[in-house]
């Protein structure tokens, strides 16, 4: 479940505020690399400083823990609210890193091609072209895998001598 704006200003404190408004897209565009590592950074210390409140004032409300500081009483429900909003920010943060990353790729591929352009244009081809295939050995030919008869080669010729034999014979007789 999201948040809106005016509940995440007022469960933040005011540096804390200022690091969500920056997560934000205006001011998201205008950060550089450094500065989004070091907002990550931040945000996961924040994040993961409230999970753990979170899941200890869970414990005490069960029974499992023993209470820890005087100084913050109640449920857990406000540290998993101000956990979301660190979670929020640092999704964002995350996803505009990724797009940084993205454009870098592409930047360098077009950087690469622009290269390989200027390479082809300064090495132009010879004004002979070159001669392609050539005679050489020739073609040569692929044997067929197929077979073509089932009897043997040798087998065919004795069979017509027979037949010729055969024939004789009836016509001497």
């Amino acid at each position: 479940m999201s948040i809106n704006n005016r509940r995440e200003l007022s469960l933040l404190s005011h540096d804390e505020a200022e690091l969500i408004k920056s997560s934000r897209r205006p001011a998201l565009d205008l950060l550089d690399a450094k500065a989004l590592v070091e907002a990550k950074r931040r945000l996961r210390d924040l994040r993961g400083k409230e999970r753990s409140l979170a899941h200890q004032k869970s414990r005490e409300v069960r029974g499992k823990a023993e209470p820890r500081g005087g100084s913050f009483p109640g449920t857990a429900d406000r540290p998993r609210e101000r956990k979301q909003v660190f979670s929020a920010a640092l999704r964002r943060v995350n996803s505009r890193a990724a797009r940084l990353r993205v454009e870098g790729v592409k930047q360098a591929h077009i950087d690469a091609a622009r290269r390989a352009l200027a390479m082809r244009l300064a090495n132009p081809p010879p004004a002979v072209p070159k001669p392609g295939r050539t005679a050489g050995k020739g073609m040569r030919q692929v044997e067929s895998r197929k077979v073509s008869s089932k009897t043997a080669p040798a087998k065919v010729g004795s069979v017509s001598q027979a037949t010729k034999k055969a024939q004789a014979k009836r016509d001497q007789a």
